[in-house]
């Protein structure tokens, strides 16, 4: 979470000017002289290597404002001064500079007027009227339409805007409108949504490899505790919290928003649980079928999974876990904690090389690689600089978590679908922080599962780089009439067939963010590897 919220203090460098130790002349010197000297010989390569590489120049700004937009021309009337010369007379006029400002108007609410005939047969009042069939609306009488519906969501899911702010912003475009209103139609554009959140969910458990995490939303106490219903499996559970709060006199729970990433398909789901109990990815994972490899941190719930789901749940920790408890105990053994992080730094220089490979040569390159550092690092770890550390120390516990996670931490090497880390996926509460600072809690059960449900539509559109308002009432506009070929739906799906709603910018940013990365860590490995 540090990683992915806060500044980048764990990046780790090896110091050059780190002072060596004379060994002598003994075998293992000469054995690590030789290695020394290879090890020159492949410095100098991969330094000729980057110097001959070209790098990528950026792209110059352009400037211009966008030829699409609508312009409108203002001549700027001259003084009789400027059109007149006091020795040569009038002045000839022989074109125009032209300066191009960018100006905002505020967006305009419009109102359609839909007629719909009426025909009678006359004088055969028992034909009755005729009339065409009405258009199905997201709300009675069909008063506002998807365009309204799909702001309102995209402004609470999108940009975390609280209902209150949303009522302020439309009372800014002429239409003062209460909250209640607002609500009613968020709540019929979730209901609406739903069948496609449960295709999307059903799409993410085929998938074969899942990141998940999780965190706090606070939901408010009922007015009354919801009986158990044995045909619902989360009721149970509900009625225990609810109770349990209620006899604390508390007025709220955390309740909790679990995300869950699809490794191999750009879809992002999440699922909403009044408490972090581990019946919630028990009930979304082992129940919902899924068979392949779970990616998270080492919360007791996911731990006992494997065994819950007959093993067809394969659990895979995550590295930057184990890392970080490493580098914030790195004060108290600094000799020790640098040869951990200067393994991982090893490690993530691989990944950064297989980046932009295919699954099975990611693979081979980490069997190739990584494995052997992997080695290394038991080596150490079943060393005497390591059996030395006192259990009471807080290395212990950075050490404790290796030796307790370490064939979980090394199943990413057997799959190139899984990511070292589960970073990306984490960096998914941000959707959820930010918006619980900005609407505080959530009302009832009903209430978290909706937003569950359309966070799943924004976060997924927003990871295919599409532009969220466009997506969403195309949604609602497909659904609305009926459609139940959720397919075309998906967002990366959607995208394909309109391009002209990509963000394609987003694609472009992350693309020199990559470069910038690569160029950084071939230098780190160069300056690394040189000679002297």
């Amino acid at each position: 979470m540090q990683r992915a919220f806060r500044h980048r203090s764990e990046r780790y460098v090896e110091d050059p000017n780190q002072l060596k130790l004379d060994f002598g002349d003994t075998p293992e010197a000469a054995d690590a002289a030789a290695g020394l000297a290879e090890a020159v010989q492949e410095a100098e390569i991969l330094v000729a290597a980057y110097k001959r590489r070209k790098r990528v120049p950026r792209k110059p700004r352009n400037e211009q404002l966008p030829a699409h937009l609508p312009r409108y021309r203002v001549e700027v009337p001259a003084s009789d001064e400027i059109k007149h010369c006091a020795q040569h007379g009038e002045r000839k006029p022989i074109g125009f500079d032209e300066v191009e400002t960018l100006e905002f108007e505020r967006p305009k609410l419009k109102v359609r007027v839909t007629c719909y005939p009426k025909y009678i047969c006359e004088n055969e009042p028992s034909c009755g009227v005729a009339q065409p069939p009405r258009e199905p609306g997201l709300v009675e009488g069909n008063r506002y339409g998807t365009s309204v519906a799909a702001e309102i969501v995209t402004g609470k899911c999108g940009y975390h805007l609280p209902i209150y702010r949303e009522q302020d912003y439309f009372a800014g475009c002429g239409w003062t409108v209460d909250r209640s209103t607002l609500l009613n139609i968020f709540r019929a554009s979730a209901e609406l949504v739903h069948p496609l959140a449960l295709y999307l969910r059903g799409e993410v458990l085929e998938s074969g490899a899942i990141g998940t995490d999780e965190t706090r939303v606070t939901l408010l106490l009922p007015p009354e505790i919801p009986e158990v219903n044995e045909a619902e499996p989360k009721s149970r559970r509900i009625h225990e919290v609810f109770s349990e709060a209620r006899a604390e006199g508390r007025k709220s729970v955390s309740g909790r928003m679990w995300a869950y990433r699809s490794l191999t398909e750009p879809i992002n789901v999440f699922d909403f649980t009044v408490s972090r109990h581990r019946d919630g990815p028990d009930e979304f994972l082992v129940a919902g079928g899924f068979v392949g490899k779970l990616l998270g941190d080492c919360y007791s719930g996911y731990q006992g999974i494997a065994l819950r789901s007959d093993s067809r749940i394969v659990r895979a920790a995550c590295n930057a876990h184990a890392r970080r408890k490493i580098f914030d105990a790195r004060e108290h053994r600094p000799l020790l904690s640098t040869r951990f992080l200067a393994m991982y730094q090893e490690l993530y220089d691989i990944e950064e090389r297989g980046k932009f490979l295919s699954v099975g040569e990611r693979e081979e390159l980490r069997s190739l690689e990584a494995r052997p550092v992997w080695q290394r690092m038991r080596e150490l770890l079943d060393g005497p600089a390591a059996s030395d550390v006192l259990p009471k120390e807080k290395f212990a516990e950075a050490l404790g978590y290796l030796r307790n996670q370490w064939d979980a931490l090394q199943v990413y090497l057997g799959d190139g679908r899984i990511p070292i880390d589960n970073n990306q996926t984490e960096q998914l509460m941000k959707q959820i922080a930010l918006g619980r600072k900005n609407w505080l809690f959530l009302g009832s059960v009903a209430a978290g599962e909706r937003m569950a449900d359309l966070l799943t539509l924004v976060s997924s559109a927003l990871r295919n780089d599409l532009d969220v308002w466009a997506y969403v009432k195309d949604v609602l506009d497909q659904l609305l009439a009926g459609s139940t070929d959720y397919a075309p739906l998906r967002p990366d799906r959607w995208a394909a067939s309109h391009p002209d709603h990509i963000r394609t910018y987003r694609a472009d940013e992350r693309r020199d963010r990559a470069a910038a990365q690569h160029d950084r860590r071939a230098r780190r490995r160069a300056a690394r590897r040189a000679p002297g």
